[in-house]
């Protein structure tokens, strides 16, 4: 095959495309500014394109849905007691992960602990009288009509669809089955629900197709399905009664209906949760399980001060984009944060609360301007021991500009930048330099370093410097054409810059509909992209821009709907039980 025709063929990802054909041209810079971006020239209108959709998904609930789920059904209280496998990051996301992924042993064995403990509370002897139905008939072996009237009440939340009459049937004669066994109802009933909590249905989010359009035209998701999509990218939760019920009166298959779901789900407390989870897998925060840094080193650093940067970040995302609706951009350039006294040591900085949050500035001159200059940022992508450049500038071009960087040659010596106490290479600048000498490096060190080398008044733990290794710390550097020599220049050519809002644009689509974005959906993108543009860089905006589009519903033609669950779900569409 030739190489433009490899390049761009069918089926493939048009980052990917624009990444392939770029990478087989040689040119590192252009691959790395390029990928994930199209001409940046904004659509003629702000009309959307013919929807082009794709294929039908299974996806794995993650940690973060899976306890939602559970306090949404059951309340906050319940406990969770189960270690949940880390998710698997593809094509930058790990929720593009959850369709891709599959479950080892031991994270079977975890939802099934879970799911005993999850029962276990909610039927024990000091609750079940706020989750009951009904009360167990005395002197029959087993009541069965009262089993059902339970899995009639939780199954349509657990399954985010009606129960069929079968489904009923078949877990009513489990519970019967647990009674007999362990002798109690309430066992028996336990026994059922953690049945139901461990099957297919109520881990992955089976999508399934509504019947053929009788107008010819494209296919898309059917009512249960839909809700299901919707909930979890607006609320990061399964679908709330009133969402269910508006999947069977037919409400989301018109345009206003769908509108007032969309809205009302927007102004739930649930959406603080889907943007704070957006930004957990956008930021990589699933690094925080293995952040480690050395005592001797950082003696400030423990696990409080690793969960309150954490928190940190999140905080000054969910005010500033949520209850300010604020402009995307000016996350890069804002000093407001929040701050508890763990973190004031990290940062130098008096804070008053004695345990909890309070509000702050971030002193004007002081360095500290944007969330990439929060300690959660700065301190993630850094060695234990020391600061890293490299680490920092490629994670700004990877997370925030969508710009993949190639990975080192497997033959690089790093002895010369891993050595911070060299007195003849005092500093990172220093040392890089030498480094850069390597033919091989130097490429995609340009474009990476020019970012981290700005952020070197940081340590590796975050805290602000102006010296290392009595050498006075050269800030100066460069993204794309724009020179800058303090932390506060590169914040503003981030807010600048015309791939910020785009990534942002990318990576929100592809966490909702859980997949990367094919050639086809350029001019999708590009409608997204405009609207952004046009509705001031609003991320609430954005959602509710993806969450009412056409293209966000709509299965492709290679998307071939899988007969045995989509007969399901019509089945429970035409006769189930709600």
């Amino acid at each position: 095959m030739k190489a433009w025709e490899k390049a761009t063929a069918p089926g493939t990802s048009w980052r990917c495309r624009v990444g392939r054909f770029l990478a087989f041209t040689g040119i590192c810079l252009f691959f790395a500014q390029a990928a994930g971006c199209g001409d940046g020239r904004p659509h003629e209108s702000i009309v959307e394109p013919q929807p082009v959709g794709g294929p039908l998904l299974v996806r794995r609930l993650t940690e973060s849905q899976y306890r939602a789920t559970v306090a949404d059904i059951f309340g906050p209280d319940i406990p969770v007691a189960a270690r949940f496998e880390r998710g698997i990051r593809a094509e930058g996301l790990q929720a593009i992960g959850t369709s891709e992924s599959g479950m080892s042993p031991f994270g079977v064995e975890q939802y099934d602990a879970a799911a005993q403990s999850i029962a276990d509370a909610v039927l024990s002897e000091g609750r079940r009288d706020q989750y009951m139905p009904c009360i167990p008939a005395a002197g029959v072996a087993f009541d069965a009509q009262c089993a059902a009237l339970f899995f009639d009440r939780y199954g349509p939340r657990l399954l985010r669809r009606p129960m069929l009459t079968g489904e009923v049937d078949r877990y009513v004669n489990l519970a019967e089955q647990g009674n007999a066994r362990l002798g109690s109802f309430y066992e028996g009933l336990k026994f059922a629900l953690i049945g139901l909590m461990v099957s297919p249905e109520f881990l992955l989010r089976i999508e399934n197709a509504a019947p053929t359009s009788e107008n010819g035209g494209p296919r898309q998701l059917d009512a249960y399905s839909m809700a299901t999509r919707l909930s979890y990218f607006l609320t990061n939760s399964t679908p709330d009664q009133a969402l269910l019920e508006a999947a069977i009166a037919g409400d989301l298959a018109t345009q206003e209906g769908l509108a007032r779901q969309v809205d009302r789900l927007i102004a739930s407390p649930g959406f603080e949760k889907a943007v704070r989870a957006f930004f957990e897998d956008m930021l990589e925060f699933e690094l925080f399980d293995d952040l480690a840094k050395d005592p001797l080193i950082y003696p400030a650093f423990n696990s409080d001060v690793a969960a309150d940067a954490r928190e940190q970040m999140l905080l000054t995302i969910s005010d500033h984009l949520i209850k300010q609706d604020g402009d995307y951009r000016d996350l890069f350039t804002t000093r407001n944060t929040y701050l508890t006294r763990d973190l004031g040591i990290v940062y130098r900085l008096p804070v008053a609360t004695r345990k909890g949050w309070e509000p702050a500035v971030f002193p004007e001159g002081g360095g500290r301007q944007g969330i990439h200059t929060d300690i959660g940022f700065l301190a993630l992508h850094s060695h234990p021991g020391r600061s890293s450049p490299t680490l920092r500038g490629k994670a700004v071009r990877e997370v925030f500009l969508c710009q993949e960087v190639p990975d080192p040659p497997a033959n690089v010596n790093f002895s010369v930048v891993q050595d911070p106490s060299s007195t003849n290479m005092p500093t990172a600048r220093d040392r890089l330099d030498a480094h850069r000498t390597e033919p091989s490096c130097a490429g995609c060190h340009k474009i990476m370093d020019p970012l981290g080398l700005t952020l070197e008044n940081f340590d590796g733990l975050g805290a602000y410097r102006t010296r290392e290794n009595g050498a006075v710390i050269d800030a100066s550097g460069s993204l794309d054409g724009t020179e800058f020599d303090t932390p506060q220049g590169l914040a503003q050519a981030l807010h600048d810059h015309p791939e910020t809002p785009r990534c942002l644009v990318e990576k929100m689509y592809r966490f909702a509909v859980g997949r990367d974005t094919v050639w086809d959906e350029r001019a999708y993108m590009d409608y997204l992209i405009e609207t952004f543009r046009t509705n001031g860089y609003r991320v609430p905006a954005l959602m509710r821009t993806i969450a009412l589009s056409k293209n966000f519903f709509v299965i492709s033609a290679e998307g071939t709907p899988r007969d045995e669950f989509t007969s399901t779900g019509l089945q429970a569409q035409e006769g189930g039980r709600s």
